[in-house]
């Protein structure tokens, strides 16, 4: 990453990775995407951290997707590779154990689409709009689908990913990508409430649930009940376990060691 156009912030328990392009709308390049992806490394590097916040700077969007003000460069490949920066990062997501929340204060759309499917939780503005318009300039949301194609129902992908046409905030929430829509002003306290919810439980509890979470989504029933009904009992002998065990009976809020 050579410049700012990735914010990086640790705010208390939670880690800020905050798209700085407002001018461009977001929109993604290669200095984004690298900054995103270091914020994702960043913050697993920081033990105290429990949650990464993913957003756009200013009130017009969250990301527009790729840059396509220089569209030679958007999509300029080298075919040498059998991957690229952008999957590389989807792929970072997936892999991740602490979880992620998107901060949606405005448009998303296309590469945007991504980062928001990338995220395990999302809050948006109820002015926010998304969508799939790459067919519009020729080309498809093919790395979105990865992800996108497990989250919302298939006959909306479709349509979404075959029109180009975009959607409002409500129909984002109602399709499955969002768990919260609000009026713009209380964004950021819709958020700060949900990182609440989450750095008061187990990160054991947490960290190794996501990583169970991840390992089971191929499986079969029979494959996954086999792995999961392991896991219950790997984690039961963790400290956090110990620890939330005993303060059940005790009837305390407990002190999580995170081991």
């Amino acid at each position: 990453m050579t410049d700012n156009s990735v914010i990086l912030e640790k705010r208390g328990q939670a880690f800020w990775i905050a798209i700085n392009r407002p001018d461009k709308r977001n929109a993604l390049n290669a200095d984004v995407i690298a900054g995103v992806a270091k914020g994702y490394r960043d913050a697993h590097e920081e033990k105290d951290v429990r949650v990464i916040v993913l957003t756009g700077a200013g009130d017009k969007a969250f990301c527009a997707g790729a840059d396509l003000q220089n569209s030679g460069a958007a999509f300029a490949m080298d075919y040498s590779r059998p991957n690229v920066d952008y999957a590389d990062l989807l792929r970072l997501s997936q892999n991740s154990t602490k979880p992620a929340i998107a901060r949606v204060g405005g448009a998303c759309m296309a590469g945007g689409m991504g980062l928001l499917c990338m995220t395990d939780m999302a809050v948006a503005a109820d002015h926010a709009i998304f969508g799939l318009p790459e067919v519009k300039v020729g080309v498809f949301p093919m790395q979105v689908m990865s992800l996108l194609q497990s989250i919302a129902p298939p006959r909306l992908v479709n349509e979404w990913a075959l029109t180009g046409e975009p959607f409002d905030a409500r129909a984002a929430q109602a399709a499955g990508l969002l768990n919260y829509v609000v009026p713009a002003a209380e964004l950021d306290a819709k958020i700060d409430w949900l990182i609440g919810r989450i750095v008061d439980k187990s990160p054991t509890a947490i960290r190794r649930g996501k990583y169970a979470m991840r390992a089971i989504a191929s499986m079969s029933f029979d494959e996954s009940i086999a792995y999961t009904e392991s896991q219950i009992a790997l984690l039961a002998m963790t400290e956090d376990a110990k620890e939330g065990l005993k303060a059940f009976s005790e009837k305390r809020k407990p002190s999580w060691p995170g081991r």
